[in-house]
């Protein structure tokens, strides 16, 4: 099989190391070599944070190039807005519709870019937008848009739905496992 690489990508807080988790071992359990590399930054700051995860049958290094990612999953608009260039021509960008303010916007030193989404949609790649904190709150709790993004990101991979499910019974504490899979279902039927 050729590699798959994915991006995921967000700010601090938002689970995209969860994320992560999920989607490594749902590639360890189909038999795939599995690389994965995570950059912090300035998380706990609501800096970047990005994972990339390379699986197939022999990955030799984590690191994906710009125009080299066949999905790049963005937890936030101006996260997807960074790191689409990373996205391949005809690759899938997924992004959480929701916005979150970064220390700039915060203090009132730049206003948030308006046309975030706009500019996306003439790059040459497959867009899903998908208000992930509004299923979220669906699924019962803010915190599962990592898991919605899962879901959507689940349905748009070859792995059978089964195995996703089965990654995050394994990953996801006990007590939080049924409004995650509600949040992953949510996001699988998009």
């Amino acid at each position: 099989m050729a590699i798959t690489s994915i991006m995921i990508v967000g700010v601090g807080g938002q689970g995209t190391l969860l994320a992560s988790k999920i989607l490594g071992n749902v590639a360890v359990s189909q038999g795939y070599d599995v690389k994965l590399s995570e950059v912090h930054g300035m998380a706990q700051r609501g800096g970047s944070v990005v994972t990339y995860v390379r699986y197939g049958d022999k990955v030799y290094s984590p690191i994906i190039a710009p125009a080299g990612a066949d999905i790049v999953l963005a937890f936030e608009e101006l996260e997807a807005s960074r790191w689409a260039n990373f996205c391949k021509k005809d690759g899938t960008l997924i992004v959480n519709t929701q916005r979150i303010d970064p220390m700039p916007v915060v203090t009132g030193a730049k206003n948030y870019p308006l046309k975030t989404m706009n500019e996306l949609v003439e790059k040459q790649i497959k867009l899903i937008p998908v208000d992930a904190l509004a299923l979220a709150k669906q699924a019962g709790t803010v915190k599962a848009v990592n898991v919605v993004l899962i879901g959507v990101l689940a349905k748009s991979s070859n792995i059978p739905k089964e195995v996703w499910i089965e990654s995050i019974k394994n990953t996801v504490p006990e007590r939080f496992l049924e409004m995650n899979m509600k949040a992953f279902e949510l996001g699988y039927n998009v």
